[in-house]
This record gives C-alpha cells, structure tokens and sequence, in this order.
C-alpha cells in the first residue's frame, strides 16, 4: 500500500510585512516539500481581525512568488473556519477540562508582584516569560461564573492544565533537529511549564495554540517545519493533539535569522521587510543567500 505524500505548510499571519526569518521558513518548507513529491500549503493565521488586512495577505502572496514559492490548493484563512475551532473548544469544555478567568494581564503580573513582595521570591513564568496564571477562578461556582459572563465582564477560556494532564500518560514529540535528513528522535513534552494556557477569548472563538493544532489536522500536516522559537510551544500543542485526538505531526524547529542585535528578527519591530530589500534590487537568489541557502532550488 503506498503511503500518502507527504504536507507541508507555511502559514504566516497578515498583520504586517514579511521579513528573511519567514522568507527562510518558507523557503526551507517548500523545499522539502517538493524535494519528497510532497504538498506545500499556504494558510493565513488571520485570528486577529484587528491588525490582519487583505493588502497583508496580497503582500505575502507577492513576497512568495518573488522568492519562486508557489502553493497548492486555496490559502486557509483562520478567520473562515472559526466554527472548527469552537468545536474543539467545546469538546474540551465537555470534558470539564476549560473554565472562564477572568484576570487580565495586568492584575496576573499585580499577583505575580504581591507574591515576590509577600515570599521573597519569584512567581513562576512561562517559556515567553509571561507570569503563569495563578488560577483564582479555576473553581468558582457554576452561577457565579454564568453571571459574570452574562454581566459582560472581560474573560479568556484557559485549559486547566493540571485536570488536563491527570489523564494523560506522559507526551512527547518527533523532532528531525538541526538536519532535514536527520532520523526524527523522540523530545519529551512538558506542558505543564505553559501553566493554563489561554485557550479563546470573548472575543475571538480560539488562539494560536488551539487553531494550529485543529488546522494541522483538518489540513492533513504531516511535517511542521518552523522557527526554534516555537520549540516550547510544541508541549502545549502535544497536549492538545492528544486531548482531541489528533493526529502527530512530525515537528523540525530550524535556527532564526537574528538582527545585529541578536535578537530574532520580528514586524513589530520595523526589521527590514522583503519588500524593502526586493525594491533595493535585490534578487530571489540573494535573499537564499541571505538566509543561508543554495542561491538556487536543488533539483528535484
């Protein structure tokens, strides 16, 4: 029986100008993509309607073809799927394993302060180095909770992580490393580190950490391809997969692009943009070199 070929996706989101760290993860998926007669997917994490723009999206699309990257099928758009995304949030609510808090960011860090002051030492962070959320409201009452919501008060829905992992035996995930041709080896998770991660909002039916997952799975990704940054963030999406009983990818974290600085290179940051570098002169082969790759493709 032959084995289906291989998904590989890139999937920016389009609330601002792509720079070499993507123009190197696109590049590398692609890549490895076609080199297996595989597919190469592009999706469009657009959850934050605020700042993601259609110009954005017609930006990334241009900044691709420049580099010679083309995809296959549609791009998806995470703002058309957001009832996928609600169903994985309320089998997970189902379960008994999500409940409303209704801390924000600013009185988790007050906590996190008053806990230093009052014990002469440090509230525990996450890998982001975000305070973990100290989870006040995790038991709160059933109709406390309904009025609060019902009154319009500010909430986020986060996985009680603890209930989450009394479950579970212990997770890990397939990890190729530094080299794509490298045999995968085995990378314990720890979820727990993320404490209860945020799940949705009000407002917004999901967030990164519970779209990529649902979205890997409805796209059939076999192979995720990214930045080392998301190393950690690969325990909380373990967890998820295994909670809703999704399929593992294979995982690959490659080496970022960093500034002068040091730093990984990010939009918000105002780092030197393709489109700035493509109006500079500069061609698709200096911008793999740039990145450290062939000037050209290798052939198929």
């Amino acid at each position: 029986m032959n084995e289906s070929p291989p998904v590989y996706r890139f999937a920016p989101s389009p609330n601002g100008a792509l720079h070499l760290g993507h123009a190197l993860s696109a590049l590398v998926n692609h890549g490895l993509a076609r080199a297996a007669g595989g597919r190469f997917l592009l999706r469009l994490e657009d959850i934050d309607r605020a700042r993601c723009t259609i110009a954005h999206e017609r930006a990334i699309e241009d900044d691709l073809a420049f580099l010679g990257i083309a995809w296959d099928g549609p791009p998806r758009r995470q703002s058309e799927h957001f009832g996928d995304y609600r169903a994985a949030l309320e089998a997970l609510v189902d379960a008994g394993l999500v409940y409303p808090a209704f801390l924000s960011r600013g009185e988790i860090r007050a906590f996190a302060e008053r806990h230093r002051e009052e014990t002469g030492s440090a509230w525990p962070s996450d890998p982001d180095g975000a305070p973990l959320y100290p989870g006040l409201d995790r038991k709160l009452p059933e109709a406390e909770r309904a009025a609060r919501i019902a009154a319009g008060e500010p909430h986020a829905f986060r996985l009680d992580m603890g209930a989450a992992l009394a479950g579970l035996g212990p997770l890990s995930f397939a990890e190729t490393g530094a080299g794509s041709d490298e045999e995968a080896s085995e990378i314990a998770a720890d979820p727990a580190v993320w404490g209860d991660v945020v799940l949705a909002r009000r407002d917004v039916p999901t967030s990164y950490h519970l779209a990529v997952v649902v979205d890997d799975a409805l796209q059939g990704v076999t192979h995720v391809v990214r930045g080392r940054d998301l190393l950690p963030a690969t325990s909380v999406h373990r967890v998820l997969q295994a909670l809703l009983g999704l399929p593992q990818p294979v995982y690959h974290h490659h080496d970022l692009i960093l500034g002068p600085d040091g730093r990984k290179l990010s939009k918000s940051a105002g780092d030197t943009s393709l489109a700035e570098l493509r109006a500079a002169g500069l061609t698709a082969a200096d911008i793999r070199r740039m990145v450290g790759l062939p000037a050209t493709a290798e052939p198929v």
